[in-house]
């Protein structure tokens, strides 16, 4: 199984892919809470459909365009979880979501935000 997260918007999304795509998906308002909510709520995924984190043979994550912030949030919890799990992460696009995983994918993903994030930019 494969743990998806995307975290683009203020709704936030996993979904379980297997070997024949979908298996389960969870859908949440999650809005500003998203860094407080998203741990959690994999969590709670993951037991309802009887997952462990250690049957995860995968992680991929929505790297973009999208929310600066909910990129952010959402990829790092992805690379946190294929580094402790010792598993690949896969970044997935507009194209790929939800759709089943291919490639053997990589030990850290990078978002893809669409533009120039401002966040050095002086105040005036």
């Amino acid at each position: 199984m494969i743990l998806a997260i995307r975290t683009d918007k203020p709704d936030a999304e996993l979904l379980l892919l297997g070997g024949d795509g979908l298996s389960a998906r969870c859908e949440w308002r999650a809005d500003r809470q998203l860094a407080e909510t998203l741990t959690a709520r994999i969590d709670q995924f993951l037991a309802s459909q009887n997952v462990a984190l250690t049957d995860l043979r995968g992680v991929a994550v929505y790297v973009g365009p999208g929310s600066f912030t909910g990129l952010r949030i959402g990829i790092s919890v992805a690379n946190a979880l294929g580094a402790g799990l010792g598993v690949p992460v896969h970044a997935l696009d507009e194209d790929t979501w939800g759709s089943s995983v291919t490639g053997h994918g990589e030990r850290l993903v990078l978002p893809k935000y669409g533009s120039e994030p401002h966040i050095t930019a002086p105040r005036k």
